[in-house]
């Protein structure tokens, strides 16, 4: 007669998800893309942007700054696409320092953000607690902003953006806009700036 054979016991594994496939990671992505799409969906027709016939030299300093609120309100999401696009541009023309700014960022989301909170960093054997982590992460950021090419080139392109939007806004004459009626739209626009900024303290409260 066979002996009966020992019970399978369920084995369980222990190791746990990489950060880029835990539900909080893609739910950030997903809300993001569904955002930035929706708020590009939004965007004002580049010909009337462009509509060459509504430039005209403001008589004013008040006058442009009225013209450039005005128009603000009603091209809000072409403006920041431009300066996206100039940031980008620099961005991409500048390998090491787009680099940089990739692998910081990388090292924020996956060593801290959503690294799971009962899995410690491991380095060379060490284990590093979140405390110890947030003011590696902290160091790394300030010698890659202040002491590299990343800092600087991000100003030059802000300010490049903001040159070229004050500079439009300045001299497009609003008056064809319907700004009562199409600035409600663009409100929301960006809005998921606000909601990541909320999840990332809420994370780094949470750790801390």
């Amino acid at each position: 007669m066979a002996a009966p054979s020992p019970p399978i016991l369920p084995i369980s594994n222990s190791q746990a998800a990489p950060p880029i496939a835990t539900p909080a990671f893609r739910s950030f992505i997903n809300k993001i893309s569904d955002t930035v799409r929706n708020g590009l969906s939004q965007r004002r027709p580049w010909a009337e942007l462009a509509d060459r016939s509504a430039f005209s030299k403001p008589e004013s300093m008040s006058e442009a700054s009225l013209r450039l609120r005005k128009n603000y309100a009603y091209f809000r999401v072409n403006y920041l696409a431009v300066i996206a696009a100039i940031l980008a541009f620099s961005l991409v023309s500048h390998p090491f320092s787009l680099l940089l700014l990739v692998g910081l960022l990388a090292s924020w989301i996956f060593l801290y953000l959503f690294r799971p909170a009962d899995q410690p960093l491991v380095i060379f054997g060490r284990s590093f607690t979140d405390m110890e982590t947030l003011g590696i992460l902290v160091l790394f950021s300030v010698v890659v902003v202040f002491l590299t090419s990343v800092g600087s080139l991000l100003i030059s392109a802000l300010m490049v953006g903001a040159v070229v939007v004050g500079a439009h806004g300045s001299f497009r004459v609003p008056e064809d806009l319907f700004l009562d009626e199409q600035e409600p739209a663009t409100t929301g626009f960006l809005s998921f700036l606000g909601g990541a900024a909320t999840n990332v303290a809420a994370t780094t409260a949470a750790r801390v």
